[in-house]
């Protein structure tokens, strides 16, 4: 059993990375308003070219790497009043909110590694000022999708397994 703890400590941890990894992208989208709001002011005319462009991607992959983090700090929105009040059921509702989650986040996740390959393929270009491969800001959107399909899996095989989630928010509403 101590082998199957260090992955559950590894997927962990991974879904922490994922969550850093956003807030690293959300102090970017800062950098970017804050730098184009001084080269404003200061009236250089020195502007960040595609400098909202940026930011949207940033925000993108903010939004999609974050996604596991959040399901397992449980800020994710869940029907907990209809859960409760499942009683000695609520399991194996449970098993399949997760089940349907994790085949939902499998499906996103195999179209946007898919879309993203594609975009590599065919040199897709932004439209923008900045031109850049739409690959790249792809690949955030890709790897938060694939974080969240694991982190479903993880739940429901945790919940087989050790008959309860990682979610951790749980621990405050259970009566």
């Amino acid at each position: 059993m101590t082998g199957y703890r260090r992955v559950l400590r590894f997927l962990d941890g991974l879904y922490v990375a994922g969550g850093v990894l956003a807030a690293l992208f959300l102090i970017a989208i800062l950098v970017l308003i804050v730098v184009q709001m001084v080269a404003r002011w200061t009236g250089t005319g020195q502007y960040v070219s595609g400098a909202p462009n940026y930011a949207g991607y940033c925000m993108a992959a903010a939004s999609f790497l974050a996604f596991a983090h959040a399901l397992n700090r449980g800020s994710h929105i869940r029907v907990s009043l209809l859960l409760n009040a499942m009683g000695k059921h609520r399991r194996w509702l449970e098993i399949w909110c997760f089940a349907v989650g994790a085949a939902a986040a499998t499906y996103l996740a195999w179209y946007a590694v898919k879309a993203t390959m594609w975009s590599k393929k065919f040199n897709d270009i932004s439209q923008g000022q900045d031109a850049t491969p739409l690959w790249i800001p792809q690949l955030g959107m890709s790897i938060g999708a694939i974080l969240l399909a694991i982190c479903f899996w993880d739940n429901l095989v945790r919940l087989f397994v050790l008959k309860k989630h990682a979610i951790e928010a749980e621990k405050l509403r259970q009566h």
